[in-house]
């Protein structure tokens, strides 16, 4: 069985109110000279991206910490093998000391 409307609490009574925050006028889509009227990007456009990347890259390489003065890999290796003998010849003291050969 079903109540009507006014008899049943639950049920809240609004009226539709217009949204002021959208715009009143349509929007026209924007225009962007850097494509065709079929989406592809004109020369230009894609001219300066290319240079921008060309310029940024070295920045970005630099900032990365890769440019020339960060270790290389042949200096990394010897400091890691000065590193592992070092080890083994501490860890041979500490045996000979408590008489382990």
């Amino acid at each position: 069985m079903t109540t009507p409307q006014g008899d049943d609490p639950t049920v809240v009574d609004a009226e539709i109110v217009p949204d002021t925050t959208a715009p009143t006028t349509p929007t026209t889509p924007t225009f962007t000279p850097d494509y065709t009227d079929d989406g592809v990007p004109n020369f230009d456009y894609v001219r300066d991206r290319i240079e921008k990347r060309v310029h940024t890259a070295p920045a970005e390489v630099e900032l990365a910490g890769l440019g020339g003065g960060g270790p290389t890999a042949e200096s990394l290796d010897a400091q890691r093998a000065e590193r592992d003998e070092a080890a083994r010849a501490k860890l041979a003291e500490i045996r000979r000391s408590m008489g382990g050969g």
